[in-house]
């Protein structure tokens, strides 16, 4: 099975996961064509991460709605509160939260408690990096595919996301948080180049398409 095999990229950093009969969202963002969620992650408040439009298409009666702790207010339905440091199981989904922050940038401090994601599914661990510069926690993300921000201004740029990469050492990482608000397809390609030479080609670089 492919590690990426039911990994959608909808876009800047929204991602759909269908794995063991679970539609899992992760900061739904300008969806198209939708799926209502089982699951649902937030990874804090910015309204290209947290869209309750989007959150009204695709929560139903039973999606559970996991969101970084001090959002939780923003959002109505099943909705479960999660700080850095926590895990939860939701059905056949294990979620660890994990720092997410910026060192160089005023837009995510750390004291604003946003969070990453590590998604285990499928005996797959799938990291969601969140809004967050290259910050020392990356040394102990444990996952088989890094979704890492790479477009600059607000949050890592391509050299930063290499040495990312590098750092965490996943099988395969996927450039994300691109194309729409930043990033371009020349800050794609310097990633692909520096994580190659970071990892000697250790590390795959997937670059998705968006999906609707």
């Amino acid at each position: 099975m492919s590690l990426l095999q039911g990994v959608h990229w909808l876009g800047h950093a929204s991602f759909r996961i269908e794995a063991e009969g679970q539609v899992i969202y992760i900061d739904p963002w300008k969806l198209e064509l939708t799926k209502e969620a089982d699951l649902i992650l937030i990874t804090h408040g910015h309204r290209d991460h947290l869209s309750p439009d989007d959150l009204t298409q695709i929560a139903g009666p039973e999606t559970v709605i996991v969101c970084a702790a001090p959002y939780v207010e923003q959002i109505e339905g099943d909705v479960r509160g999660i700080a850095v440091g926590e895990t939860m199981t939701v059905g056949p989904v294990k979620i660890e939260a994990v720092p997410s922050y910026n060192i160089d940038k005023p837009n995510h401090p750390k004291s604003a408690g946003n969070v990453g994601y590590i998604v285990e599914i499928e005996g797959r661990r799938i990291y969601h990096a969140g809004d967050t510069d290259l910050i020392p926690e990356m040394v102990d993300i444990d996952c088989d595919v890094a979704l890492l921000p790479m477009g600059g201004t607000y949050t890592m740029n391509a050299e930063q996301a290499a040495a990312a990469a590098a750092r965490i050492k996943p099988q395969v990482a996927v450039p994300m948080h691109w194309g729409g608000i930043v990033g371009t397809r020349e800050d794609v390609e310097r990633f692909q180049q520096l994580v190659a030479e970071h990892t000697e080609g250790a590390v795959q670089v997937v670059v998705m398409q968006v999906e609707a």
